[in-house]
């Protein structure tokens, strides 16, 4: 069951890049604004990749580290987030730090359901 949920989560997600991308490009850091559009894509098609990989059994373990270093990856938007609350007045600051140590809380999810 965390497989599957695990795969829906980050095949859905990875459509949403392709979906709101605008979304996804203003919180890319400042300094990597210039490659927003393809950092988002790159990080969309990885998503769905991954998550396509977690149900493939063969895939599973590879697809399962891929998508715990892309959590990493994206760890720094996440920061930038908390870090300029200001951009983002839509969503509540404590939202923003609440944010933050989901990101380890999901890589260990991506290793345990692909471990099994």
């Amino acid at each position: 069951m965390a497989r599957r949920l695990l795969a829906v989560f980050f095949i859905g997600s990875g459509v949403n890049h392709f979906v709101m991308p605008r979304a996804y490009r203003e919180i890319v850091p400042q300094r990597w604004q210039g490659q927003a559009k393809r950092l988002v894509d790159l990080s969309g098609l990885a998503e769905v990749l991954g998550g396509l990989g977690v149900l493939v059994p063969a895939l599973r373990r590879p697809a399962g580290l891929g998508l715990i270093a892309l959590l990493a990856a994206v760890f720094p938007a996440n920061v930038y987030m908390a870090q300029t609350p200001e951009r983002f007045p839509k969503i509540p600051r404590w939202a923003l730090y609440a944010r933050l140590p989901l990101q380890p809380l999901m890589m260990w999810w991506a290793w345990t359901a692909t471990r099994r």
